[in-house]
């Protein structure tokens, strides 16, 4: 069956999740570049169809963008998106935590903003046959990158009982853990899984009705937790922020939207601790070594508006935070 949407023009099939509130706090990085007679450069660090890095091209004529992701079909559908702009644009297939070597290789020192936009992406949810929705039935793959790695068949019937428990219960955050894994090896053992329809039945048969009330679909989280195993999400993730905030230049900026708490605590942490002095506690002179790094610009997290969500239901779970280098980066 072919999936209607595939049918569409990519800027149709993708709304870029809050874009003008993204752009805006990147657009002081790029000043910061223009002052300093340097031409500005960003990394849109997971490309996507290419939503948000269209919108900054095209607000800003004198920039350059480095677009990466890990999934070859988002480049190629990216790469046609923003065809009107080819002689502005490098795209790179990558993992976003690999910003140093694709910086060296393409001859960048730094940059002057780096966007991430964390989790499964449109292009992913929508096509059935890559097996990220639990709305449908499509091979168990899950893979960002299909052409390496794991898929999501390999780790439900590979993994020992106390792995699943332990990833169900980590990476979904999933309260019956122990009876969804217990019922996975069961069924298992009889025929091994295949398709996200037959992993969605067997979870539906052990975890209570009553839970989707307050936690949704009852696949969800553990579909969750099998997509941050397959594609190492989280491990990823606590290389990537540090490779970002390396990557900037004095007054450069990263923005990262994420989707659920894990994502969020690991952003948090690393904005956090750049944010903050090393100075020994009650050291009574404060020297250019121990000072910040950094500058929260965001008051927590910010989230998207109703009339936002109302036009992009995805976006409901968005959480933005932001900083700004504000102390020039070491030079080996």
């Amino acid at each position: 069956m072919t999936d209607p949407d595939q049918a569409k023009p990519t800027s149709e099939r993708h709304v870029p999740v809050l874009k003008d509130r993204c752009i805006n706090l990147l657009a002081p990085g790029f000043d910061a570049a223009r002052s300093r007679s340097e031409t500005p450069v960003v990394i849109d660090a997971t490309l996507g169809m290419g939503g948000h890095s269209e919108a900054m091209l095209q607000r800003f004529p004198d920039l350059r963008l480095i677009g990466i992701d890990r999934d070859e079909e988002a480049l190629a559908l990216a790469g046609e998106r923003l065809k009107p702009f080819e002689d502005r644009i490098d795209l790179v297939h990558a993992v976003y935590d690999e910003i140093p070597e694709v910086l060296a290789d393409l001859g960048y020192t730094d940059v002057h903003g780096v966007l991430m936009d964390l989790g499964v992406s449109s292009l992913q949810l929508d096509e059935r046959q890559r097996g990220f929705a639990y709305s449908f039935d499509a091979p168990l793959d899950m893979r960002m990158d299909t052409s390496r790695g794991q898929t999501a068949a390999d780790v439900v019937n590979n993994y020992s009982e106390e792995d699943l428990v332990r990833i169900i219960r980590k990476w979904g955050e999933e309260k019956f853990a122990g009876r969804i894994a217990n019922r996975i090896v069961a069924a298992r053992a009889g025929k091994p899984f295949t398709t996200t329809g037959e992993l969605v039945e067997q979870i539906r048969a052990v975890v209570p009705a009553g839970a989707a009330k307050s936690g949704g679909h009852p696949a969800k989280r553990t579909f969750q937790a099998l997509r941050i195993e397959v594609n190492e999400e989280l491990d990823v993730l606590e290389r990537a922020i540090p490779a970002a905030i390396e990557a900037i230049a004095l007054g450069g900026r990263v923005v990262v939207m994420s989707y659920h708490s894990l994502e969020d605590k690991i952003v948090k942490g690393f904005f956090q601790a750049g944010s903050k002095s090393s100075a020994p506690l009650g050291f009574p002179v404060e020297l250019e070594e121990h000072k910040a790094e950094l500058k929260t610009l965001t008051k927590g997290t910010e989230v998207p508006t109703p009339a936002e969500i109302a036009e992009n239901p995805r976006a409901a779970s968005a959480r933005l935070r932001a900083v700004e280098r504000i102390k020039a980066r070491r030079v080996a």
